[in-house]
């Protein structure tokens, strides 16, 4: 937490905290690409600490150090002694995606591996202790787990058909699962309902999280990233043992269901070709089943390469955080999974717009609404430039936020290209270029800005061809 707070303020927002700060002030049952918790979060945070990045990011600081706490929660109650509970709370610390992925901004991914680790800590406390108001704790927390991201239904799936064949039955059979089963849906209600009323938008965001994933090898790629994101040194290795001795321990046999279950989450989220890091939320049990048994096995003699092996370990990780100035980011070319490259440059791209809006003659600016390529663009405009008029964007969730008026018969366009606005307007003119001023490649460095005159039809009537779900229009 304090590695996390020391560098949460390094370099800025990163977009997606911009658009759940914006989505925030949209409230609504549901968005096109998530829940609402995570934007009533931000709006929260945002309202408590105005325009701050670290106050902004102290759930995600809190939230990692309670994860950790509850990994070695986790080995405890696998009968894991106190050596086991500093393994497992210190892979997790050292987790590339845990620490630098999910700890590092306030992100759906972020929350949702937390409570998903707590989730899985009650069931394996449950298969100890027998007390079946833990299940009630865990509907409580499937309920707000469905609030931040739709995964869940997954890993409660997989355990179901693994309890089933491997036993212990009694779980499915205890009323108080199915008591916060009922709850988990009922809460889940008005979500479900607004995405019905939308035409499920989920489903097609889901596409699209799986040609984001082809871009970066999909399939062939997952189990990799999915290893490295749990630490090459550390956590790959905790990870694949964890999982093996799950199955195959007979001190752990109590839990081989648990076992069965991450193999079938991860085949699911492989085959539908999801995130690699969706397997997140399951590590601290890998970690602390593989702990355990370490902590058993291992002679003595051996133990000392714990301490290089986890030094090691936490290095890779750190360095996932903006640890470098932003000036040895200059000039290198863009690439999209360099994600700590858009954690910068979002005052520059507001700054850039208000300039082109200002610059323009009176009888235009009156006629010409804001509009952006993407939703991280019209998110960084409202963040910093609140005076101008408000913005808009046909960009994944930013699109359901609303259309232009009908007034605006122009338009100041950021980002998109000539050709295909020039399916809308009669004109088409560049008037400026987004700058970073830190020479610096990502998504929004050298976009231009431009110009659109006489629109062929009112915007009520064309806003549903300005819709996209991709990142880039």
């Amino acid at each position: 937490m304090a590695v996390l707070l020391a560098f949460a303020g390094r370099y800025g927002y990163h977009g997606d905290e911009l658009y759940f700060v914006s989505a925030g002030r949209h409230l609504a049952w549901g968005y096109a690409d998530q829940p609402p918790l995570v934007p009533l979060l931000a709006l929260l945070m945002d309202t408590l600490f105005p325009n701050s990045v670290v106050g902004l990011r102290l759930p995600a600081v809190l939230f990692t150090g309670l994860g950790i706490v509850v990994a070695a929660l986790t080995a405890r109650e696998l009968g894991g002694g106190r050596r086991a509970q500093v393994l497992t709370a210190g892979a997790f610390a050292c987790s590339p995606f845990l620490l630098a992925g999910a700890g590092h901004i306030l992100a759906t991914h972020m929350v949702d591996a937390f409570l998903w680790t707590v989730i899985v800590w009650l069931v394996v406390r449950w298969v100890r202790v027998r007390q079946d108001r833990l299940l009630l704790a865990t509907g409580v927390l499937t309920a707000v787990t469905l609030q931040v991201k739709f995964l869940i239904p997954v890993f409660w799936i997989a355990l179901a058909i693994a309890t089933l064949a491997f036993g212990p039955r009694t779980l499915l059979r205890a009323p108080l699962l199915w008591a916060g089963a009922a709850f988990a849906v009922l809460v889940t209600v008005p979500t479900l309902l607004w995405q019905a009323g939308h035409g499920w938008p989920q489903l097609e965001m889901d596409r699209t999280v799986a040609a984001e994933v082809a871009y970066a090898g999909g399939r062939l790629t997952f189990l990799p990233m999915a290893l490295q994101q749990a630490g090459i040194v550390v956590g790959a290795p905790l990870f694949v043992l964890g999982v093996w001795w799950l199955l195959r321990s007979p001190r752990l046999r109590p839990y081989r269901f648990l076992g069965v279950t991450v193999v079938l989450v991860t085949a699911v989220f492989w085959l539908n070709a999801g995130r690699p890091y969706y397997v997140g939320g399951l590590f601290a049990l890998c970690f602390a089943a593989a702990a355990v048994e370490l902590d058993r096995r291992l002679p003595a003699r051996w133990r000392w390469l714990y301490v290089p092996a986890y030094a090691v370990s936490a290095a890779i990780a750190i360095s996932g955080l903006p640890v470098q100035p932003i000036s040895s980011y200059a000039d290198r070319p863009y690439s999209p999974m360099n994600m700590e490259l858009e954690e910068f440059g979002w005052p520059e791209v507001a700054a850039d717009v208000a300039r082109a809006y200002r610059a323009l003659p009176a009888e235009e600016r009156e006629r010409a609404a804001i509009v952006t390529d993407s939703y991280w663009q019209a998110s960084a405009i409202e963040q910093f430039e609140p005076r101008l008029p408000p913005v808009h964007s046909g960009s994944r969730g930013y699109w359901y936020f609303g259309a232009p008026p009908d007034s605006a018969t122009s338009a100041l366009f950021v980002g998109a290209d000539q050709e295909r606005l020039l399916g809308y307007f009669a004109s088409v003119r560049q008037v400026a270029t987004i700058d970073n001023e830190h020479r610096v490649n990502n998504a929004n460095q050298g976009e231009p800005i431009w110009f659109c005159e006489d629109i062929r039809a009112p915007w009520s009537q064309l806003w549903p061809e300005f819709r996209h779900m991709t990142f880039r229009w």
